[in-house]
């Protein structure tokens, strides 16, 4: 190994190892040396193969000799050739979407592992988008979550929560509130003024009634400490998550900084947009066909409305000029759910419940385009992202052309000539954990009130935050990440609709078809069923068309007295 560039990797903090550093015996030592420098401006603490495959692309363009990058990709195993074809592929991608590249994070900047497996994964992402948009007209998927078959590796949890803590990190770093910032590692020892982005290992109280964190980045750990006399930061302190990844201002040291402002990455809209045509969206949720509470007279009337048979004319008007319609999950009440749901079905068939799904969505006219997600009860696993349903067991909703079945969370654009509208499908199970969490949204009645949980996620640019009440299957990139800003965001799950706004952006809170159920009852949630948003694309106007009636609101005790 060369001398040189090993007391230089000390000298700069890093750690080579031995089939690497013979690896650097091939290459120029100016040329070794500045890719230790690069590797070292990215925080990591090590270059073996792994970290070296994962920064491919932050290191080819450092390589002039074409053969020595040829042997690094056979002694690496390093995909660059397929990475440089996937950015291409990208870049055509992507044309014409100026606006799109100013909301979105730098994708140069994301996190690549740049190894061949990551590669096909992306492929295969890609192409999945490709297929689910034909015939679709003016919408197009800009996120889908793939299914992935590989198998699951402790490298593979690494890369994901690195992805989310650097891509966020970027987020933060561009907020004027953050000066002087610094990783935790190159924190001084004495006290001065610091800024730090850093993600919430523990927090706790003091004796003193303090809030005292434990943060850490990629480069070490910190305490934090909220003084309660500082009234306002205070407040905004309780509400600190676990794994929250936030930025702090203040003054302190190596062992603790005192802190004097709280950062979050928060989604934000520049600019309202809107279409051209009065082009309009309409959003539905939890259906829960098969449920024996499932409000189907209702349900068979806002396909009759949509299709133009019932209401008075402005209401025909509004129908007729619908061409989208959003499903955010829970389409099916699902088998096996939860114990004893058998003796609350009607349809006690996951098969037979998504034939019934088709039959009533195929009533619908077929210029009107249906984006489904999953949700909790679907025939996908419980965990979050999940990937759409498949077709094996909703083969009947494959089968109808104006169907999409997408992953939850899905972004969809809709676009008219050169303006675009982003809207974020996310069912929302997540939801509860935050409530559960956070003291403001316990006592602020957040289940009758949805709106405002969504507002916490888009503060926070994360559709799951808290890693511990949150499965997952780990991809490389973090897909519940608000990469790019939608327009509007769309929820279900709490079954009460709601229509609010975060930073410029739409929250359309989704209602349900389903009558109160015993477990509603039992925990004091009332739903408002039937209630339909109506976006209109042109003048970004809202209608909520009711479809409910006396029956629809009866609670579950009601029902049951009455059988």
């Amino acid at each position: 190994m060369n001398k040189n560039i090993l007391k230089f990797c000390l000298e700069k903090g890093i750690l080579l190892d031995t089939e690497t550093g013979e690896m650097f015996n091939d290459l120029e030592e100016d040329t070794a040396k500045r890719i230790v420098e690069k590797i070292s401006n990215l925080n990591e603490r090590f270059i073996t193969k792994t970290v070296l495959d994962k920064n491919a692309d932050k290191i080819k363009d450092l390589i002039g000799d074409k053969e020595i990058l040829k042997k690094m990709k056979i002694n690496l195993n390093l995909s660059l050739e397929i990475s440089e074809e996937l950015e291409v592929k990208n870049k055509k991608g992507f044309e014409n979407r100026s606006e799109r590249e100013s909301n979105s994070i730098n994708k140069e900047e994301e996190v690549n592992l740049g190894n061949e497996q990551a590669a096909e994964e992306r492929e295969t992402d890609e192409e999945s988008v490709d297929e689910v948009t034909n015939n679709l007209g003016n919408l197009r998927v800009l996120q889908l979550v793939p299914k992935i078959s590989r198998k699951i590796e402790t490298k593979h949890f690494i890369n994901h929560h690195r992805n989310r803590f650097s891509v966020i990190k970027r987020v933060l770093r561009n907020r004027n509130e953050l000066s002087s910032l610094t990783s935790i590692d190159k924190l001084a020892s004495k006290r001065n003024g610091c800024s730090v982005i850093c993600s919430v290992y523990s927090k706790r109280k003091t004796k003193n009634d303090n809030i005292l964190l434990e943060v850490e980045d990629l480069t070490g750990k910190v305490r934090v400490l909220f003084n309660k006399d500082k009234e306002d930061l205070y407040k905004k302190a309780e509400n600190i998550l676990p794994d929250d990844i936030i930025g702090i201002r203040g003054y302190g040291d190596n062992e603790i900084i005192f802190a004097n402002d709280l950062v979050y990455p928060e989604a934000t809209l520049g600019e309202k947009k809107s279409l051209d045509s009065d082009s309009r969206v309409a959003f539905i949720a939890d259906i829960h066909i098969g449920s024996t509470h499932m409000l189907e007279k209702n349900f068979e009337k806002f396909i009759k409305w949509i299709n133009g048979e019932v209401g008075n004319e402005e209401q025909k008007k509004i129908a007729k000029e619908i061409d989208y319609l959003l499903i955010n999950g829970d389409s099916v009440d699902g088998v096996g759910i939860f114990p004893e749901q058998d003796e609350l079905l009607n349809i006690d068939d996951i098969y037979k419940q998504y034939e019934k799904v088709a039959s009533h969505l195929k009533k619908i006219r077929k210029d009107v385009k249906i984006i489904i997600i999953p949700g909790n009860h679907d025939a996908v696993w419980l965990g979050q992202p999940q990937p759409p349903i498949s077709e094996e067991y909703a083969k009947p909703l494959y089968d109808l052309d104006n169907v999409l079945m997408a992953s939850n969370p899905c972004m969809i654009e809709i676009f008219e000539n050169d303006k675009t509208f982003k809207i974020l499908q996310f069912h929302g199970s997540s939801m509860n954990d935050m409530i559960s969490n956070m003291g403001s949204l316990k006592m602020g009645d957040a289940h009758s009130t949805p709106s405002i949980v969504v507002k916490e996620l888009l503060r926070r640019r994360h559709l799951g935050p808290i890693h511990g009440d949150v499965d997952y299957i780990p991809h490389e990139k973090d897909h519940l990440i608000i990469s790019e800003i939608p327009d509007v965001i769309t929820t279900a799950d709490f079954h009460k609709p709601q229509i609010d706004e975060f930073n410029n952006i739409m929250i359309v809170c989704n209602s349900c078809w389903q009558r109160q159920t015993p477990f509603e009852e039992k925990v004091g949630n009332q739903p408002d069923p039937c209630k339909v948003p109506v976006l209109n694309l042109k003048d970004r106007n809202m209608k909520i068309i009711d479809f409910s009636d006396e029956e629809s609101h009866k609670t579950y005790s009601e029902v049951k007295n009455e059988n």
